[in-house]
């Protein structure tokens, strides 16, 4: 069977030296996969110098296109991200808008360097807010070329206010969040799978 790699961009404002809910939370993601023979990698955007820009390489010290080169191997993307005021993190929003300024790359075929790979979205919060995170990704990446399984989000928040955070609290122990995470993690894998053997067909979506 054709190998597959998975790659998580953790939108954490956390750096790598601290730990992260969203990171346990794609972790149980990854370790489906990984059962799966699938390869996978985290990547913290937080470690990283990511200049502000809608540009695939916007110089001096940019660190983005190191991390762009990692997409374009993957198969299955992972988009991580904590909720601060019912939005997904600002590390969020910053990746999504270079990824933008990184889709007029094209691929074998001519369509955008997206097409062919399968996405999804983790998310992890103390309050509501996960669902809206959660559309605006998902939608930004279809919107780019990615493919969005079903059920494609798998998320955990706590009570309204300050609380316990998924780690703390009874979130690795939530049934709904742990049934989310399956079909997350096997819905990826089906279409990965699928689009590695039989890619969509050039015809129509030509990006030149």
């Amino acid at each position: 069977m054709t190998s597959l790699k998975a790659l998580v961009l953790n939108a954490s404002l956390k750096s790598s030296d601290q730990l992260s809910n969203t990171e346990v939370l794609t972790n149980e993601v990854l370790d489906i996969l990984s059962k799966e023979n699938v390869e996978t990698e985290v990547i913290r955007l937080a470690d990283y110098n990511i200049s502000l820009g809608i540009s695939k390489d916007m110089g001096d010290g940019d660190e983005w296109p190191q991390i762009f080169e990692k997409i374009k191997e993957a198969d299955i993307l992972l988009m991580g991200t904590p909720i601060w005021l019912g939005e997904k993190s600002s590390l969020a929003t910053l990746a999504m808008e270079r990824l933008n300024g990184s889709s007029d790359e094209t691929n074998q075929y001519g369509q955008s360097v997206f097409y062919n790979k399968v996405a999804g979205v983790v998310v992890t919060g103390n309050e509501d807010g996960a669902k809206h995170a959660a559309t605006s990704i998902i939608f930004g990446l279809s919107h780019l070329g990615f493919v969005i399984p079903p059920h494609a989000d798998a998320y955990w928040v706590g009570e309204a206010g300050p609380g316990p955070s998924y780690i703390e609290g009874e979130g690795q122990n939530n049934s709904f969040t742990k049934k989310h995470v399956e079909m997350l993690a096997y819905n990826t894998l089906h279409l990965a799978r699928m689009f590695k053997e039989n890619p969509i067909p050039a015809k129509g979506n030509l990006l030149d």
